[in-house]
């Protein structure tokens, strides 16, 4: 990873060949192999995002977040991870995790304690409040299941890197 001038990284583990961009702030976090992180994402302790991820500018990822291998996180997506949020006292961590090969559209919002199943897509603008089963497509807000889609072929680390242009 090359150093990033005006990023904030502490005590973060990043995996060979991940890409994080500049105007990042990653706190505690551990980022897979193969990832790219655009500029203007914030990461907080605790989260583990997987191997040949792509996270997109403008990516809030709060404790409690877990995203496996293979997931596309688009622009101006927000985590939460709490459903009663105060600026003082006691809160609840809810745990949020998106399984591999699930897609999230731009500008969803994730409510807490939820699953995005396996090969799940997240349209564009919705609003998670449930757990969306594998390869379900959905949208809006609250979103609801519209279709589905057929489920992905898993794909070795070569395949992947051919499909994004990067060799080793």
């Amino acid at each position: 990873m090359k150093p990033t001038r005006y990023s904030i990284i502490k005590n973060t583990k990043v995996a060979r060949n991940s890409r994080i961009y500049d105007q990042v702030n990653l706190y505690g976090c551990k980022i897979g192999k193969n990832t790219k992180v655009d500029a203007f994402v914030y990461i907080e302790e605790k989260v583990t995002i997987g191997d040949n991820c792509k996270i997109r500018p403008f990516v809030f990822i709060p404790t409690g977040v877990v995203i496996e291998d293979n997931v596309f996180i688009g622009p101006n997506v927000t985590f939460t991870n709490d459903k009663h949020p105060r600026s003082h006292g006691d809160w609840t961590l809810l745990n949020t995790r998106v399984r591999k090969f699930a897609s999230i559209g731009a500008g969803s919002t994730i409510n807490p304690g939820v699953e995005i199943g396996e090969n799940a897509l997240v349209g564009s603008g919705s609003v998670v409040t449930k757990n969306i089963p594998a390869n379900a497509i959905v949208v809006g807000v609250p979103a609801r299941v519209v279709g589905y889609r057929d489920p992905p072929a898993e794909m070795d680390d070569t395949q992947v890197q051919k499909r994004s242009g990067r060799r080793r």
